[in-house]
């Protein structure tokens, strides 16, 4: 299995012989409803977009995961599976094979992995979108990803599960509550789970934010702080500190899973 952070939420995993581009924002601004006095999110260059690419997965339909001007950058023929938030962005920028997948719900891409849905992140009052659970099949090798630390307790029964992608920080607003739930989330499914090894997602890597909001984003926690959180609660898990763009191979024991 090789992972790649691509800055922010976006990863190219590479599982199975499958080349999977999970929440890209590889090009242009990250601005949320065209309002980038209020929030805006840039880097130095843009990344380059990845060849090869047999699958698009989207977890949310929100910019930061379904990023419009990177969609609108890829071949439209490309496979995409997404929460049905994100299928709808996908469907409206011409993309030919959309999979729409619910909580529960599972796709085989190529008879090669397989990617289960799971409630993730609560949007607004009623929208909850899309946590995933991958599956080499040769292997039987797991990966679960959540993109802002909200982890269902339905994940329990797939126990162990080799890697998990998540935040390990917390970042918030006053008043309004958790944007990000690292720390003791990530502790939580940790627990649950018992991984190998466990990647920070959301994190700005080489990005630069930059308006309103920023003046009041709150950000908790630490690496060494979570490693120490994971010894003291006897977890022999292996916390990896990713650097944008590198791309690295996780060599993983390979255990009995429950999926």
């Amino acid at each position: 299995m090789y992972l790649t952070w691509l800055d922010s939420n976006s990863w190219l995993i590479e599982i199975g012989n499958q080349r999977i581009l999970l929440d890209p924002w590889l090009v242009g601004s990250l601005i949320f409803g065209n309002v980038d006095w209020f929030f805006k999110g840039s880097r130095p260059q843009e990344r380059p977009i990845p060849e090869n690419i047999d699958l698009i997965l989207l977890s949310q339909g929100l910019e930061d995961h379904a990023h419009p001007p990177t969609l609108k950058q890829l071949d439209r023929n490309i496979k995409v599976v997404a929460s049905p938030n994100a299928a709808k962005v996908v469907q409206g920028l011409g993309y030919t094979s959309v999979t729409s997948l619910a909580h529960g719900e599972s796709f085989t891409l190529n008879n090669q992995v397989e990617i289960k849905a799971f409630p993730g992140s609560q949007i607004g009052p009623t929208l909850v979108e899309n946590g995933y659970l991958f599956k080499e099949l040769e292997t039987d090798l797991t990966l679960y990803y959540e993109p802002h630390g909200y982890h269902s307790p339905q994940l329990k029964q797939f126990a162990p599960v080799d890697v998990i992608i998540t935040p390990i920080m917390d970042m918030g607003l006053p008043l309004l509550g958790p944007i990000l739930k690292g720390t003791n989330s990530a502790l939580e499914v940790a627990k649950w789970l018992q991984p190998q090894v466990m990647l920070s997602t959301a994190a700005a890597g080489d990005v630069i934010f930059e308006g309103f909001l920023t003046k009041f984003l709150k950000t908790a926690g630490s690496f060494e702080e979570f490693r120490s959180l994971l010894e003291k609660n006897n977890l022999a898990t292996k916390v990896i500190e990713p650097n944008p763009g590198d791309r690295f191979e996780l060599r993983l024991e390979k255990r009995a899973v429950a999926i």
